[in-house]
This record gives structure tokens, sequence and C-alpha cells, in this order.
């Protein structure tokens, strides 16, 4: 990644991605809307089949039968045939709903999916119900049974372990800066935040990272959800909006508006949430990420999404269980 600023390389997505609805989609299905695919790690050739997308998920594990026995929470999950996700569907990088009826791509996209078909067996995959979540919900739906887990670039702090339990972390990520890309010149870091306005969501990593890295910010606003966000910004309101680089990098993917610019300056390591009462949810789920690290195919899967927009190299998977104290 450049080191003063970010454009993703792929351009073709962009136009088409900008004109969609990214409100609306409470409690999504896998075959939300009409109109094209927009990629969202399926590469060059979108999320369908053949795509490089879809070839990870063909390849992911199925656990044995004596591994989901010994998890009450995997056990309840086969039962019904169905695994229940909360998290988004409006991130182009992370989960994006496809729009021709396909499932939807994505880093977390592509993680749930293997975890459903880790649990479910083959085309366990396609039984997925994706509830959207938000930063002020994640827990409270956690907590009371509404999904079987969240995975929505979710970092994982302790204040949240203090109410629910995480698995992972699965991705490394960090707190991040989008401005208006034609402020990109001028804004690189926290230091230059000062007396501008700034914009992050409710309940999210970003308020603390701004009252800890920014001195003397201007007023600062939190919102309730990513698209308030990004209009915010958009329409001046805002100077600059901080939160985790996943969600800005979505952001950036699907609107050429808007630029993230230097590099992450808070680690957010992204975790998969679940309830405290889940009985061996959390041993399981370790197991699965550190299969699809083993395999190859956490580096395949960020390859076929992150790695679309990011001029690096994969890096090296977190290891699950080793959480921030």
């Amino acid at each position: 990644m450049n080191p003063t600023s970010f454009r993703p390389r792929r351009r073709a997505v962009v136009a088409a991605a900008a004109a969609l609805p990214l409100v609306g989609l409470a409690a999504c299905g896998s075959d939300t809307g009409d109109g094209p695919d927009l990629g969202g790690g399926g590469g060059s050739d979108g999320g369908g089949e053949g795509s490089a997308f879809a070839d990870v998920i063909a390849s992911g594990p199925v656990a044995a039968d004596d591994a989901i026995a010994g998890s009450a929470w995997a056990a309840a999950i086969k039962e019904k045939d169905q695994l229940i996700r909360g998290g988004t569907v409006a991130n182009q990088v992370f989960s994006l709903a496809s729009t021709t009826g396909g499932q939807p791509t994505g880093f977390d996209a592509g993680i749930t999916q293997l975890l459903a078909k880790y649990i479910l067996g083959e085309g366990g995959e396609e039984k997925v119900e994706y509830i959207d979540t938000t930063v002020e919900t994640r827990e409270t739906l956690v907590q009371n049974g509404t999904v079987d887990c969240v995975i929505a670039t979710y970092s994982i702090t302790p204040e949240r372990l203090e109410v629910i339990d995480f698995a992972g972390p699965y991705y490394l990520s960090g707190t991040a800066i989008q401005v208006r890309t034609e402020d990109a010149e001028s804004i690189s870091g926290p230091g230059d935040l000062t007396g501008k306005n700034l914009v992050t969501q409710a309940n999210s990593t970003g308020i603390q990272a701004i009252e800890e890295f920014v001195t003397d910010p201007g007023d600062v606003q939190t919102l309730p959800d990513n698209e308030s966000c990004v209009a915010a910004l958009k329409q001046g309101r805002a100077d600059a909006y901080v939160l985790d680089q996943g969600v800005l990098l979505g952001n950036s993917a699907a609107d050429p508006e808007v630029t993230v610019v230097g590099e992450p300056f808070v680690d957010d390591p992204y975790g998969v949430g679940l309830s405290k009462d889940a009985e061996g949810a959390v041993d399981f789920v370790n197991t699965f990420l550190q299969e699809i690290i083993d395999s190859g195919a956490w580096e395949q899967l960020w390859t076929a999404t992150i790695g679309e927009v990011m001029d690096t190299e994969a890096p090296e998977p977190p290891v699950p269980g080793e959480l921030p104290s």
C-alpha cells in the first residue's frame, strides 16, 4: 500500500458499486437485489461459479462427525441445518450481497461460508441466513441467541470480551483514516487531524482511537452506521472518517470520492463473536480457523478478496486463540 494514500487497483467494479444502495439490507438473505454482481472479492470474474472466491469455498474442509458432536454449539447448528450469521452484506471487500442471486462475497463472507460448510457438510455454504447487525446491536444479538455468531470486521476488545466470547482472531486490521479524495494530499495520519471535524460509528473502536491519538479535534460526530458516516464525509459535515481499515477499504472500493490515507495507527484484531452460553463454540471455531490456515485456504481467500484492493503480499495469518488482554 502507498504510505500516504490508498486507491484500489480494481476500477472496473467502481462505477457499478457506487450506484448500489447500501441501506435497507436488514435480515438479508443470499439472493438480495437485482443487477450486476460487483465481485466483492471474487476476482475479475466476480464471485460466481468458477471464480477464485468460489474455488476457495469449494475447497473448504468438513468437520468430522465426532468433532461436531463434541461441541453443543456446532451440534445445534447441524441439527437445524442452518448457520445464522450476524454481520453486513454492504461491504465490497469483506461482505457484499450478490445482485444476481448468488452468495455474498468478500473475506468475512468467505469465512462465514467456509464455517457453514465445515459444520453442515458439502453444500453447507448455501445454508446461511445473513442477519444485518450494527456496532450497537451486535452484542445484544449474540447474547439473546438471535444469531449463532457475528462475523463482521468485529474488533476483539477487552470491553467486548466482558459480555461475549470471541474465537480468533482471524484477521489483523487497524484503525485508519478516510477522507474525501480531493483532500488525500493534506491528511496522512492522526497528527493531521488537529482541529478537523471527525466522524466515526457509535460504539466503535474509532471513538477510543480519536480520544487517544488525535490532539484537539474539532467536532466529533458519532453516527449509527457506515453509510451515515460516509455521507457526512462526502457532504462536508466531517473532514475525516476514523474506523477499522477493513470497513474503510470497502468504501474506497465502492466509491472513488473517498480515499483511505496513511497506515493503520491502532491494531484491530477481528474475531468471531459468540455467546458465552454457547458451549464448545470457541474451541470449535478456533479449530476450524486453524484448519483453513494450515490448508492454505485462508491465504487463498485473502488473495481473492482483500488482496484485490491492496498492493501487498498476503500477511501472516494471526494465531487463533491469542486474544488481547
